[in-house]
C-alpha cells in the first residue's frame, strides 16, 4: 500500500493547455490565472504539458510541448458560490510541433462516446470556447506526441 502511494506521488500526469500565446517560439511560457477543467487542477511541477495557442486569440492550435516548472493555485473569491479552480503555471518548452492540430482538424470528432483520443481533445478544448488547462488520457497524449 505504501509503495502504491509513493508511486502515485512520483509519477507524473499529462496535461494540455489552450491559452493565448504571444510568442509561439518562446523557450518559456508563463500562463497567469487559467481555468482548470477535466482534472486540470491536479497539475504539478514536473508534469508534461502540450501547449495549444488558442485560435480564439489568433493562434494556430498545437504549438509545442513542455514541462511544468512552477504552479501557483489562485485563491477563490469569497462571494462567488461556484468557481472553476484557477492556477498560474510556467512551462519550459521541450519541443515545437512539426504538424498542425487545432479546431478544424478535431471538429469532425464529435461522437462524444466513441472513445477516440481526437474526440477527447475536441470535447475538452473546443466544445466550449474557453481557454483552460485539462488533464489528458494516455491515449490522447500518445496521439499528441505524433505531432512532434
Amino acid at each position: 500500500m505504501i509503495t502504491e502511494l509513493m508511486a502515485c506521488k512520483i509519477s507524473t500526469m499529462t496535461f494540455a493547455i489552450k491559452a493565448e500565446v504571444s510568442d509561439l517560439g518562446a523557450q518559456t511560457f508563463a500562463f497567469s490565472p487559467q481555468k482548470t477543467m477535466y482534472g486540470g487542477k491536479h497539475i504539478a511541477k514536473g508534469d508534461t504539458i502540450f501547449v495549444f495557442a488558442s485560435e480564439n486569440e489568433g493562434g494556430p492550435g498545437l504549438i509545442g510541448s513542455g514541462v511544468v516548472t512552477s504552479v501557483k493555485a489562485i485563491a477563490k473569491k469569497g462571494a462567488i458560490a461556484r468557481q472553476t479552480p484557477r492556477v498560474s503555471i510556467t512551462v519550459r518548452r521541450t519541443a515545437l510541433a512539426k504538424r498542425r492540430l487545432g479546431r478544424s482538424a478535431l471538429k469532425p470528432f464529435c461522437d462524444w462516446n466513441d472513445g477516440r483520443p481526437e474526440t477527447e481533445l475536441n470535447f475538452k478544448f473546443y466544445r466550449q470556447a474557453t481557454n483552460k488547462i485539462a488533464g489528458v488520457s494516455d491515449e490522447a497524449a500518445a496521439l499528441l506526441r505524433k505531432f512532434f
